[in-house]
Parts: C-alpha cells; sequence; structure tokens
C-alpha cells in the first residue's frame, strides 16, 4: 500500500508522558499550559487527563483541575482516561468531549495492571461505553503489550486481533495499538496490523509506540505501510509505564513530525513549536527531552552561534 497522504497525530504527553513522572507531583498549571501550548502548535488531539484512582496515579490526582483549566482552542478534542464508570462520571461533570479505556492483549499485564483478566475488563468496560453513548460521548480503546509483554514475552498477534475486535464491536470509535515496553520491530507491528485489520477497518486503527529499543519510527514506517494514519506520540518522549519496568517513554512527538515532513506527509502541526515546548516541559521537569530531533536541532543553533 502507499503511505498515508496525511496522518492525524494524537498527544499522550499530559497523560501517557506525565502519569509515571518520578520526583514529586507536576503542578496542575503547568500540566495546563503544557496542554495549551500544545494546542497552539496545531495539535489536534490532545489526551489531557486521566480520571483514575489517586491511589494508583497520584500524577493524576488533578484530573478534574486540569479539564477545568484549560482555555479550550477550536477545532481541538481533549480527552480523558476513563477505565471505569466513576471515572466517566466525573470526567462529564467538566465537559470531556472524549474518554478512553484501556485493555491488555497480555493476561499477566491486565493481571498486574488493572487487577482482573482480559475478559473480566471488557466486561467493566461496557457500562461506561453505555454511558458514554447516552452522553453523545466518543470512546476511545487502547490495547497494551501488542508486540511483547514484560510477564508473559512474545504475544500472539491473534491475541491482539481478539482484543482489538472486542472494543471495536463494543463501539471505541478507533483502536490503539500499544507497544507497551517498546520491544517491537517492523516485521512484528506489519504481522500484527495485518492479523488485527481482518477484524477492525485499518482507518479505525492506531499505532501507539514506545522507543525502549530505538524501534519506534521504524515500526511507525511499516504500519504506515500497512494503511495505518494515525500516530500516538508523546512530545518530548515523556512517558513509560508505572506496571513495565524499564519502558522508556512514548515516541518523541517532534521526531515523528520530521519523519512525516521528510515523507510528505500532512499533520498541519508546527514543529518548531512543539520542539519549544518539549524544551520548556522538560526544563519544567528537570531534565533534556529525549527527542532526538529536538536536541540535534538546539545543538546545531549553538554550533552556529
Amino acid at each position: 500500500m502507499p503511505l498515508p497522504t496525511s496522518v492525524k497525530l494524537f498527544e499522550m504527553a499530559p497523560r501517557d508522558g506525565l502519569q509515571n513522572e518520578p520526583g514529586g507531583i507536576v503542578p496542575t498549571a503547568t500540566k495546563i499550559a503544557l496542554i495549551e501550548r500544545l494546542a497552539k502548535a496545531g495539535i489536534t488531539h490532545i489526551e489531557a487527563a486521566s480520571f483514575v484512582s489517586p491511589k494508583w496515579v497520584p500524577q493524576m490526582v488533578d484530573a478534574v483541575e486540569v479539564m477545568a483549566g484549560i482555555k479550550r482552542q477550536p477545532g481541538v478534542v481533549y480527552s480523558a482516561l476513563t477505565p471505569n464508570l466513576k471515572g466517566l462520571e466525573n470526567a462529564l461533570t467538566v465537559g470531556v468531549e472524549e474518554v478512553a479505556v484501556f485493555g491488555a492483549a497480555s493476561e499477566a499485564f491486565s493481571q498486574k495492571n488493572i487487577n482482573c483478566s482480559i475478559a473480566e475488563s471488557l466486561a467493566r468496560f461496557e457500562p461506561v461505553l453505555e454511558r458514554a453513548r447516552d452522553a453523545g460521548i466518543r470512546v476511545r480503546g487502547y490495547v497494551s503489550c501488542v508486540l511483547g509483554c514484560p510477564y508473559e514475552g512474545e504475544i500472539a498477534p491473534a491475541k491482539v486481533a481478539e482484543v482489538a475486535k472486542a472494543l471495536y464491536e463494543m463501539g471505541c470509535y478507533e483502536v490503539s495499538l500499544g507497544d507497551t515496553i517498546g520491544v517491537g520491530t517492523p516485521l512484528a507491528a506489519k504481522r500484527m496490523i495485518e492479523a488485527t485489520r481482518q477484524h477492525v477497518p485499518i482507518e479505525f486503527l492506531a499505532a501507539h509506540f514506545h522507543d525502549t529499543y530505538g524501534m519506534a519510527l521504524a515500526n511507525l514506517y511499516a504500519v504506515m505501510e500497512e494503511g495505518v494514519s494515525v500516530i500516538d506520540a508523546a512530545t518530548a518522549g515523556l512517558g513509560g509505564c508505572p506496571y513495565a519496568k524499564g519502558a522508556s517513554g512514548n515516541v518523541a512527538t517532534e521526531d515523528v513530525l520530521y519523519l512525516l515532513e521528510g515523507l510528505g506527509i500532512e499533520t498541519g502541526i508546527d514543529l518548531q513549536a512543539v520542539i519549544d515546548t518539549g524544551f520548556w516541559i522538560t526544563h519544567e521537569l528537570g531534565r533534556k527531552p529525549s527527542s532526538k530531533v529536538a536536541l540535534a536541532k538546539a545543538s546545531a543553533i549553538e554550533n552556529k552561534n
């Protein structure tokens, strides 16, 4: 298949990027500023918060304040993770436009992550989907560990397809396939997409790849060759998984945009604005971006000076 002519980028930094941030809670004002900067850079889909128990994810304790505090830009979707009915109800009180639920392709990971089997997790989502439909809210689905699990190792593509199909048939408008621990390689990514697209139309699938082994961009190119045109990424490469020790952050938005620009694929996003935002947020967090593009461009400017 030819590569897509345009790609929808789904920004993960405010939620998936910050949820595993060590060294104390990130201030609410910083989260809001990050979201607003990303929207001004032209990003139209931003996962802004997670309505989960602060016992399990303390960085997301201020989800209500974050969602209520954003100065919303027209044409930008601000979504939130709501893994259960209570989370959804809390999200609805602050005018959330879109929510997400997450399952896993690994039984062991499901037990470690949300303390239930895959089948039990899917059953828990049914009332969330039903309530969201009643409220006129779209629901996105996530599948974790699609290319490997820290407990089970390799995951069969058929298992990924099975979980993705269940989420799609349940009513998720889009299913994001996550290489949670970043172990995938291009051929494995292609085979996973080939199996999954037999049950979920390719236009409703997204790629959510972490870069632990440095393969995320190669894997994204591979799945774009299969027709995937929705990519999850996090500015500055923020993120990781609290239940997958050693997993690095999401693929950096800056690096994805540089790749897409080089391929002539439209995104409508200002790369330099994202680079600037990445340096700003990592300065706030006390470190540097993990984006190779951001670091290379900064180094080039320093050398010129």
